[in-house]
């Protein structure tokens, strides 16, 4: 399966790209360094799973991507509560990472049920 053609990946890449342009103005470097690298590792964290060979090292990665997004989305909680990120851009960017959540949930479900060959 090709992470390219992932759609999990596509709208994770291109949350992470949102996200960087977004919050580049933002001087906290503490808070934008944490959140920029939070979101990067979603998208990182499906290609290095989805070219492993075996399902268990696949699940792996996509547990630890769905783990990042737990941690994109506190920093985004706080981030609209300082007032770094708009409330409006920041309910967008959360309702993205519950469905990101969802769907690496369902693909880490269907990994889990399919043998390794």
């Amino acid at each position: 399966m090709n992470f390219e053609n992932l759609e999990v990946w596509k709208r994770s890449a291109r949350l992470s790209a949102d996200i960087y342009k977004a919050t580049s103005t933002i001087k906290d470097y503490g808070f934008r360094d944490q959140l920029t690298r939070s979101g990067l590792s979603v998208p990182s964290n499906i290609a290095e799973g989805m070219t492993r060979d075996s399902n268990k090292e696949k699940v792996r990665f996509l547990d630890i991507a769905r783990s990042s997004i737990a941690e994109a989305r506190t920093q985004i909680y706080i981030g609209i509560d300082i007032c770094y990120i708009d409330k409006s851009v920041g309910r967008k960017w959360l309702d993205e990472t519950v469905a990101l959540s969802k769907m690496l949930i369902s693909l880490i479900a269907t990994l889990k049920m399919t043998a390794d060959r």
